[in-house]
């Protein structure tokens, strides 16, 4: 009996050795850094702030494989085991972290393409704002164009009509059309013999003569004295000189400016007729009043 029981103790100590040392194998360093490194890697999955909703599975699945190694590892598993499920539960995590790095990336792709499209849509409402701003300048210029081309037109009807009338007003007061423009020759009537001095019947004329020039201050007169050939080149010059300025002085003194008129004597240089006979001498003997245009041009001898 003795012997037995010493026989059976042995076996019972051996046995409790054993369990002992197969305990001690299961907490091995290497099982240990396996499960810390897979931890660590599913709880940097989990904080992720979008892994439930785009990394759902991979997340659930380290989670499962972390659980399996820390359950092997309770149940003292050999340590082989634990570091394969801890290999596998760290997998999944990296996998989850892959997910949501290409997720990561998509959006980060997604939001390039979209600002890029606001961009261009941008640039193109800016293009269309411009090209409508220039659309409108260049109605503003045709139309302004337009008007001026309309105003022009106008003007010149109007130049026209105001030469038109003009004329119409000169011919009236028996002014002929020359090669120099509309010329009213005033006769040797309008003065006495070697005198300087209007008549009175040169009144009349004389008014009609500034209002004339008065309703179209556009319009310029040039006053020439004229003399037959008697007497010297001198007197001659000086009548005619004399005779101009007192057209001109009438003429201002009816309102005509003076910057409208001009007087000059031309003595017995430009005859219209011979100085041999009694007719032709009066003829020479004159006062020509020479009209501009509208514009205050003379035309060219």
């Amino acid at each position: 009996m003795a012997m037995q029981l010493k026989s059976s103790l042995s076996v019972a100590g051996g046995c409790a050795l054993a369990l002992l040392l197969s305990a001690c194998a299961t907490t091995s360093p290497e099982s240990e850094s396996a499960l810390d490194q897979a931890r660590a890697a599913v709880e940097r999955l989990q904080a992720q702030p979008l892994a439930a909703q785009q990394a759902g599975k991979a997340l659930q699945d380290a989670r499962d494989a972390l659980g399996n190694a820390e359950a092997a590892e309770r149940a003292h598993r050999p340590p082989e085991e634990v570091v394969h499920l801890a290999y596998l539960a760290r997998r999944d995590a990296e996998v989850g972290e892959a997910v949501l790095s290409e997720a990561a990336s998509r959006d980060a792709m997604a939001q390039a393409q979209a600002q890029r499209e606001r961009v261009l849509l941008q640039a193109r409402d800016r293009e269309a704002a411009l090209a409508r701003q220039q659309s409108l300048q260049s109605q503003a210029q045709a139309q302004q164009a337009q008007q001026q081309a309309q105003d022009a037109q106008q003007q010149a009807q109007d130049a026209q009509r105001e030469a038109s009338d003009a004329r119409q007003q000169l011919e009236a007061m028996q002014a002929k059309q020359t090669e120099r423009g509309l010329i009213l020759t005033l006769g040797n009537v309008l003065f006495d013999t070697n005198g300087d001095t209007l008549k009175p019947g040169a009144d009349e004329l004389m008014s009609r003569l500034a209002q004339f020039l008065s309703n179209h201050p556009d319009i310029k007169a040039r006053i020439e004295g004229h003399t037959d050939s008697t007497g010297s080149d001198d007197y001659n010059q000086a009548l005619s000189q004399r005779r101009a300025d007192a057209v001109a002085n009438a003429l201002e003194g009816r309102g005509v400016s003076a910057s409208q008129i001009q007087a000059v004597g031309r003595g017995k240089s430009a005859p219209v007729a011979g100085n041999d006979t009694s007719a032709g001498r009066q003829q020479n003997r004159r006062v020509e009043v020479i009209f501009s245009d509208t514009q205050g041009q003379f035309a060219s001898r």
